[in-house]
């Protein structure tokens, strides 16, 4: 196996499995797995659901912010799974391919469909985004976030028809790939 030389970012709308990736990959390469959004509830002692209802959406994402910068400058490799919107912040995206630059961090971008989204996102309480119109705000939400994962991103997996399992494969083998390129 080889030693992972970097840090992995996942970046996609909610439902890509970026939750579930990220812990297969960090279980693969030995590393640590960091959840954005669990670090911010850390951080304010509420859940993302509260904090967008009690702070608001602006508040959630300077929070999100402050922790993609720590995980991303950390001296050890991770594997963080990054929010949804972390990339609509440019102050995040700036981060991120600061970190890009010197080598430190690859970005994986995982998308499906929004239909494959929408029967994934179905389950579980903690998508207040997505509260009112499901189908309408997974497709503005893709509209609006596609050309910011596409910036940023090092390697683009489409996740709908494929298991977690075949993910991390490919994933692995782009980053492997990608090590053994800059060699």
């Amino acid at each position: 196996m080889t030693t992972l030389n970097r840090s992995i970012v996942l970046v996609g709308l909610m439902g890509t499995g970026k939750t579930t990736i990220a812990k297969m990959l960090a279980t693969h390469f030995k590393v640590a797995c960091l959840d954005t959004d669990k670090l911010v509830e850390l951080r304010a002692g509420k859940t993302v659901r509260e904090i967008f209802s009690h702070e608001g959406e602006d508040m959630f994402r300077s929070l999100e912010s402050e922790v993609m910068r720590e995980c991303v400058q950390r001296r050890d490799n991770v594997v963080v799974a990054a929010a949804g919107g972390a990339v609509n912040v440019l102050s995040t995206r700036e981060v991120i391919q600061m970190a890009q630059q010197d080598g430190r961090v690859s970005v994986v971008w995982l998308h499906a469909p929004t239909e494959v989204l929408e029967k994934r996102t179905s389950r579980g309480a903690h998508r207040p985004l997505l509260d009112e119109d499901r189908r309408g705000t997974l497709d503005r939400l893709a509209k609006e976030r596609s050309p910011f994962y596409a910036e940023i991103s090092d390697i683009v997996v489409d996740v709908s028809e494929r298991s977690p399992e075949s993910v991390v494969a490919l994933i692995v083998e782009a980053i492997e790939h990608q090590m053994e390129s800059e060699k």
